[in-house]
């Protein structure tokens, strides 16, 4: 799909930290668990949905903060991400002003839900990472 990069499952890995992630949702899911051996678990498996899996898991000791800071680390996570890739970073940047909406009918936080009442957070966060890469670089 032409905008198929916008999900955080896409295989646009990234340096952040000074690690290698495979795709944002990576590097999103072991931020949950900052300072133990989760991150590094989670950094290293195969696939985005497993990542994804393993960051879900209860069993593992979520941080404190995780409320406070994980909109923060999705914007980091997707703007590093669109900054490596000029490929991608063209499609964003080609939207221009249309609102982007992350169309997932089961999640009312990140998306914007069955009926459309949700929060739409991850595409607030691609059209605020749009903005700051159409002033850093221009497109004449």
């Amino acid at each position: 799909e032409e905008y198929g990069c916008f999900s955080n499952f896409s295989s646009h890995g990234f340096e952040l930290d000074g690690l290698y992630w495979s795709t944002s949702e990576h590097y999103f899911q072991a931020q949950k668990f900052v300072g133990t051996p989760h991150v590094e678990q989670i950094r290293l498996v195969k696939t985005p949905k497993d990542a994804a899996r393993m960051g879900r898991e209860r069993t593992r000791p979520l941080r404190q903060d995780w409320e406070q800071v994980k909109d923060d680390i999705m914007r980091q996570a997707v703007l590093c991400k669109f900054q490596t890739h000029t490929d991608i970073r063209d499609i964003l940047l080609s939207t221009n002003n249309v609102e982007i909406v992350e169309n997932s009918p089961i999640d009312f936080y990140w998306g914007c839900g069955a009926d459309g009442s949700g929060k739409n957070i991850l595409g607030k966060i691609l059209m605020e990472v749009r903005d700051i890469l159409h002033h850093t670089y221009r497109v004449y």
